[in-house]
């Protein structure tokens, strides 16, 4: 099994995208989802954007993990 986490692509130069996760920019490479464009979602493991994804997706896994954390309170 292998976490990926979602990101919003804040910029794009080359194969490497500038991304937020979660308040927090990092570079990440892109190569394996070219088709990824500023302002997309898009799900990161080991560094790489592994998918494209809809803002509601991203927003139902934030919230998953959100209440994951509460129940470990």
């Amino acid at each position: 099994m292998c976490l990926a986490i979602p990101s919003k692509v804040l910029k794009i130069k080359g194969l490497i995208a500038e991304v937020d996760i979660g308040g927090n920019v990092k570079e990440i490479n892109i190569m394996l989802t070219p088709e990824a464009k500023v302002g997309d979602y898009v799900l990161i493991h080991a560094g790489y954007a592994i998918q494209v994804i809809d803002e509601q997706a991203a927003d139902e896994i934030f919230d998953a993990w959100e209440d994951a954390y509460e129940a470990l309170q």
